[in-house]
C-alpha cells in the first residue's frame, strides 16, 4: 500500500510539472488566402493614414496583366474586432497610442498568426512608420500565406514522380494537377480551372547562361521565346505560326532571391500569344544548381480571361517554393 501511495504521489507531481510547462492552447487561425483585418479607428482609415495603409497592402502585384491588390482588406474598428474576429490569420493594427512603433508580433490570438502593429504619437508619426514597416509587416504576412497555403496542400498530393525522376527534385503538388506533356528536357503540369488553366512547366539549361548582368534580361525573354516556340503551341490557326512568348511591349520584372537553399533568379512578367491575342500571367525561378552544373528553371503561368489572377499566381508561386532537391548529378543522369 506504501508503494501505491508514493507511486500516486509521484505522478500528481509529475503531471502538476507538466501542466505549468503547457502553453496556453490558441485556436487555429481562419481566413482566405491574401485577405487581411486592418484594425483601425474610421476616422483613421477615412484619412491620410488610411491611404498609406491602402498604398501599402493593397498595392498592384508586379506582374499581372491588370491591377490586384497584394492583400484583400477587410477593415474594422477596434469594438468589432472581438471572438472569432481576433483568430484572423494576417492581422494589422494602426492606432495613436503613447508607443511609437512598427513590428509584427506571432500568434497573439490563434496560431499560426501575424499581427502587426503601426503604432504613433500623432497621425504623422502613423504615416512615418506605415512607411518605414510596412515592407517587413508585408514579408511576414506573405510568408505566412505561403505556409497556409503549402499545408493546405497536404490535404491531397499527386502522386506523379516525372520531376523526379528527370530533374531530381521534388514539389509538393496538390492533386489536381496532372501531366499534360513530357519531353527530354521539358515537363507541364496543368490544371484546369473555370475558363482556362494553370501550369507549371520546368526544364533545364547550361550551367554558363545567365552569367551577363548588362544582357540578362534579354537572355532571359530569348530563353522563354525559344522554349515556348520549341514546347508551347498556341491554338491551331490555318496559315499561321503560334506558340507562347514573352510579351513584347513591356520588360519583365527580374529579382535575386533563394529557392531550396539556393541562389535564384525570379522572373515576373506577361506572355503572350504570337500571331494570336491570347495573354496571362507568369513567375519563372532559374535556379543556379551549381552541384549538377545546370541552371533548372521552373514556371509557373495562369491562361483566366476576364478572371482575377491573383490567387492563382499565389498558388503556382506557393507550389514552386516548396521545390526540394533530392538527388544528385550522377542520379539525375541515370533516370534519363
Amino acid at each position: 500500500m506504501r508503494n501505491i501511495a508514493l507511486l500516486l504521489m509521484t505522478a500528481i507531481i509529475l503531471l502538476g510539472c507538466n501542466s505549468g510547462n503547457k502553453k496556453p492552447y490558441k485556436p487555429s487561425s481562419i481566413g482566405a488566402i491574401n485577405s487581411l483585418a486592418v484594425v483601425m479607428d474610421n476616422n483613421l482609415w477615412e484619412g491620410e493614414v488610411g491611404d498609406k495603409v491602402r498604398e501599402h497592402f493593397a498595392a498592384p502585384i508586379l506582374g499581372l496583366h491588370w491591377e490586384e491588390p497584394l492583400f484583400t482588406i477587410e477593415h474594422m474598428p477596434k469594438q468589432v474586432f472581438t471572438g472569432m474576429t481576433r483568430h484572423r490569420r494576417s492581422v494589422l493594427f494602426v492606432g495613436l497610442d503613447t508607443a511609437d512603433m512598427a513590428q509584427v508580433k506571432v500568434d497573439v490570438y490563434a496560431t499560426p498568426q501575424r499581427v502587426g502593429v503601426i503604432q504613433g504619437k500623432t497621425e504623422q508619426e502613423l504615416l512615418e512608420n506605415l512607411d518605414k514597416g510596412a515592407k517587413q509587416i508585408i514579408a511576414s504576412f506573405k510568408d505566412t500565406e505561403v505556409k497556409e497555403a503549402q499545408k493546405r496542400f497536404l490535404r491531397s498530393l499527386s502522386k506523379e514522380k516525372v520531376m523526379e525522376d528527370k530533374f531530381g527534385v521534388k514539389l509538393r503538388l496538390p492533386s489536381v494537377y496532372t501531366m499534360g506533356k513530357e519531353e527530354d528536357n521539358f515537363v507541364w503540369i496543368d490544371r484546369q480551372i473555370p475558363k482556362g488553366s494553370m501550369n507549371l512547366i520546368a526544364y533545364e539549361m547550361p550551367a554558363s547562361s545567365f552569367t551577363n548582368d548588362s544582357t540578362l534580361v534579354s537572355d532571359i525573354v530569348k530563353m522563354r521565346d525559344s522554349i515556348g516556340q520549341k514546347y508551347i503551341p498556341g491554338p491551331d490557326i490555318p496559315g499561321k505560326t503560334t506558340y507562347m512568348v514573352t510579351e513584347k511591349a513591356f520588360a519583365p520584372y527580374v529579382f535575386t532571391t533563394q529557392l531550396a537553399g539556393k541562389n535564384a533568379i525570379e522572373v515576373r512578367g506577361i506572355w503572350e500569344i504570337h500571331n494570336y491575342p491570347m495573354a496571362g500571367p507568369f513567375v519563372t525561378y532559374i535556379i543556379d544548381d551549381v552541384e549538377n552544373k545546370r541552371k533548372l528553371v521552373l514556371e509557373g503561368f495562369t491562361f483566366a480571361p476576364a478572371t482575377s489572377k491573383r490567387d492563382y499566381m499565389f498558388e503556382l508561386e506557393a507550389i514552386l517554393r516548396t521545390t526540394s532537391f533530392i538527388k544528385s548529378e550522377q542520379e539525375v543522369t541515370m533516370a534519363r
